[in-house]
């Protein structure tokens, strides 16, 4: 009896091996993708249940609490310094990055793929930003804004945008076959930029932390979702690894 079972496990098992082997080339791109499906619908799911929360009163005083202890360190030079981070993510810092990354990605690089992909993620971020902010309507916080401020607060553009941009440069530098420490230092500083911009947002008066922190969901959720639609393209592409 025991024979017979190790026999029939043995033959399930070389079924499954020369099933899947076929596979095999595409194998990273199947669990990118799945894992990134997991992720992405983790993302929606706390960014619907913190929008809920936008009216509670322990979310308020969290808000107010994190908000006056930046307004607390306000000081010409350190107001100077976030005025600066926060242009990195205004439209201006947007198209000066972008021309820069697309110039990196095609002489460099030779390939207008990446720069096709950035341009893709910053448009559906942007898009859905603005959606967000008109169905959403959160008023600006009432505090002093040092920066002139247009549409509506939540989530943050500046936020969404940066985590969208930036993060998927991060990502682009990390699937690259370069210097591990040209490589760490890059994504370093791109990270540093991000959570920058989110910080400089709340320092100018001009959003409330949980802005913020909605707006890096949404921008990641978007990161992510990209990275998963262009590995599916690879799956279904005649020659995956190229």
């Amino acid at each position: 009896m025991r024979k017979q079972l190790f026999s029939v496990l043995r033959k399930i098992k070389e079924i499954l091996s020369n099933k899947f082997r076929q596979y095999d080339h595409k194998l990273p791109y199947i669990i990118t993708t799945l894992i990134t499906a997991i992720i992405v619908i983790g993302g929606i799911k706390l960014f619907i249940e913190l929008t809920e929360f936008l009216k509670s009163d322990v979310l308020a005083n969290y808000d107010t609490a994190v908000t006056n202890f930046f307004i607390d360190f306000r000081s010409r030079a350190i107001t100077t310094v976030f005025t600066f981070i926060t242009n990195f993510g205004d439209t201006l810092g947007y198209v000066i990055m972008f021309s820069l990354s697309a110039i990196f990605f095609y002489w460099i690089l030779k390939s207008w793929k990446y720069v096709a992909q950035i341009a893709l993620v910053m448009i559906l971020a942007l898009g859905s930003n603005l959606l967000l902010k008109k169905t959403i309507d959160r008023p600006r916080p009432v505090s002093e804004h040092l920066v002139k401020v247009e549409t509506l607060s939540f989530p943050s553009g500046h936020a969404t945008m940066a985590m969208a941009f930036y993060g998927f440069i991060i990502y682009l530098i990390f699937s690259l076959p370069i210097n591990k420490f040209i490589k760490f230092f890059l994504i370093t500083i791109f990270a540093i930029l991000i959570l920058g911009i989110g910080l400089s947002r709340i320092y100018l008066g001009v959003h409330y932390p949980s802005d913020v922190f909605g707006g890096f969901i949404a921008g990641f959720i978007w990161v992510v979702f990209c990275v998963m639609i262009f590995n599916l393209i690879k799956i279904f592409s005649r020659d995956p690894e190229t």
